[in-house]
């Protein structure tokens, strides 16, 4: 049995949607809120593009960043599969935000084109088959000068749900693949104080003049 295999053991991944984060919505929504946008993307806040630039955020939980992104002025499209996780972003955040309940790899009905496409730990939940349909699908959705965020979580995998430790380097590879450029790369330890999980932050952009 491969490594991807035995990490992905005790998932029950149903049409893109975790049984884990519909158990557990509420419990994750208030880890998530308690982080603020701007602490958890304070080094990659200079590479976004200016509002009000088209923005989607893809995986949006509790919507904590969706509706950071729509308080500084951009047009913001988030995407959640969770059933229960759009409900509490619907309590949680008055803010204008168009919700989708799609899902990666594919995101069938999500339209681009974007400027700004936001994944916070999201990208570890695909395998190695799905990550290269989901990297050319983003790279679709960005208009040209687009920008790309991900956020990768490393650390041993926990066993109850699908997760998968993706390297930064495969995951700078694979966006080469698909027409991105890196144009920043950081990261640092984990926000919740696990000290067994560390985190990279990655910003790629889509070739060509970004429309004005």
């Amino acid at each position: 049995m491969g490594t991807e295999q035995m990490n992905a053991l005790g998932a029950q991944p149903q049409s893109g949607v975790q049984w884990y984060y519909e158990q557990y919505a509420g419990a994750l929504a208030d880890r998530y809120e308690g982080l603020s946008f701007e602490a958890l993307y304070e080094e990659v806040l200079r590479c976004l593009p200016a509002p009000p630039a088209r923005a989607a955020d893809i995986g949006a939980g509790s919507g904590r960043d969706a509706a950071a992104l729509a308080r500084m002025g951009f047009r913001v499209t988030a995407v959640e599969p969770v059933r229960e996780m759009r409900e509490i972003a619907a309590r949680l955040h008055p803010e204008d935000v168009v919700w989708l309940a799609e899902a990666l790899p594919e995101l069938r009905g999500v339209e681009g084109a974007f400027e700004l496409l936001l994944l916070s730990a999201v990208w570890m939940h695909l395998d190695q088959d799905e990550r290269p349909v989901a990297m050319a699908r983003l790279s679709e959705l960005l208009t040209e000068g687009g920008r790309l965020v991900v956020t990768l979580r490393h650390g041993q995998p926990p066993r109850d749900r699908r997760m998968f430790d993706v390297s930064a380097g495969e995951t700078v590879a694979l966006a080469a693949e698909c027409g991105l450029r890196l144009v920043h790369r950081g990261g640092g330890e984990d926000r919740l104080g696990r000290g067994d999980v560390h985190w990279s932050q990655l910003v790629f952009e889509k070739p060509g003049e970004r429309k004005a």
